[in-house]
């Protein structure tokens, strides 16, 4: 039988070693999701190691081929896949979310150029919009309303990983900035792969996503009613810490090849500080939030995305804390 406990500490000092940001969010968390939100995060950072780290493509897609095994119960699973497995199945959270980020992963196997904004949306679902669907589980989110806004908050910050990593990413071989938008500037992903794209070329779409992110950001801000109180200012937290990392690229007038950008202590704080404040404003009552289904059009056939289909609304207000009922929260 597989030692849980051992996996959650392993888990845990992934987590510190590699996400400061995340890890302070998860400070507070109840320590049984810390856990579980810690395990999330290792098993995604296995799947992305696979392909970071293999020393060539076949390895890579190979190795990423045994955990999809493993995780669909065809090959015997290692701990932590096992581990994460059964958390999914407690937590009633459908198998196809991981499956589409071990899709979105594999695309990274190799060159990667992106065409248009559409197919980054896809890629910004699979590799992180997923990541946020597999969050609601760990967060006692019930709702099935909310799983769009938790995919709007993985998109963005994914979009964020994107205007950050622009320069990381090339020396990888990989460019995420749509080719539509630079052809839009004379350019093209092989002149960027050659530093041969001008930087106020790059800066000009790095500002572009960095508004398309917002537009995810402030989805995702509406949606945090959906999420149980108790745990409601984590992800505020990290919402507001990771957005941070825009508001570095945007005081260097968007230009990412300036060296990596990292939010300051003195702006998590202040993110932090902000995050407090809004996560108060959910405590009072409010309609239930409405997502808007235009935000998803490129993805609308995905798993939990908001397809425009009308759904019942259960009540007139989301995320008011249940004084009464034994169960808190606004899930």
């Amino acid at each position: 039988m597989v030692d849980r406990a051992r996996v959650v500490a392993e888990s845990r000092a992934v987590l510190a070693r590699h996400a400061r940001s995340f890890n302070l969010a998860g400070r507070f968390l109840g320590r049984e999701q810390q856990g579980e939100a810690a395990v999330l995060y290792a098993f995604c950072r296995l799947v992305d190691d696979l392909v970071d780290e293999a020393t060539d493509l076949e390895s890579g897609t190979r190795a990423l081929a045994e955990v999809e095994a493993e995780l669909r119960g065809e090959a015997p699973p290692r701990p932590l896949i096992e581990v994460f497995a059964a958390q999914l199945h407690d937590h009633d959270v459908e198998r196809a979310a991981a499956l589409e980020l071990i899709a979105g992963v594999r695309s990274d196997a190799g060159p990667v150029a992106i065409a248009d904004d559409a197919e980054l949306l896809r890629y910004c679902y699979r590799v992180a919009g997923t990541v946020g669907l597999m969050m609601c589980g760990v967060l006692g989110v019930r709702a099935p309303r909310a799983r769009a806004f938790a995919l709007d908050l993985g998109i963005a910050m994914q979009l964020t990983n994107v205007c950050r990593d622009v320069a990381e990413d090339a020396d990888r071989g990989r460019v995420y900035l749509p080719r539509a938008r630079l052809a839009q500037l004379g350019s093209d992903s092989e002149a960027l792969l050659q530093r041969r794209t001008p930087r106020a070329a790059i800066a000009t779409i790095v500002l572009d996503l960095l508004e398309l992110a917002d537009r995810h950001y402030a989805s995702a801000d509406a949606g945090m009613r959906f999420i149980p109180w108790p745990s409601r200012l984590a992800i505020l937290v990290a919402s507001r810490v990771y957005r941070a990392i825009g508001l570095v690229l945007r005081a260097r007038d968007g230009d990412a090849l300036a060296g990596r950008a990292v939010a300051p202590p003195w702006l998590k704080l202040a993110c932090s500080s902000a995050a407090l404040l809004r996560f108060g404003l959910t405590l009072l009552p409010a309609p239930a939030p409405r997502h808007d289904p235009a935000l998803h059009r490129h993805i609308a056939d995905l798993p939990g995305a908001d397809d425009g289909t009308p759904r019942p609304r259960k009540s007139r207000f989301a995320g008011f804390p249940r004084l009464i009922s034994s169960r808190p929260g606004g899930g």
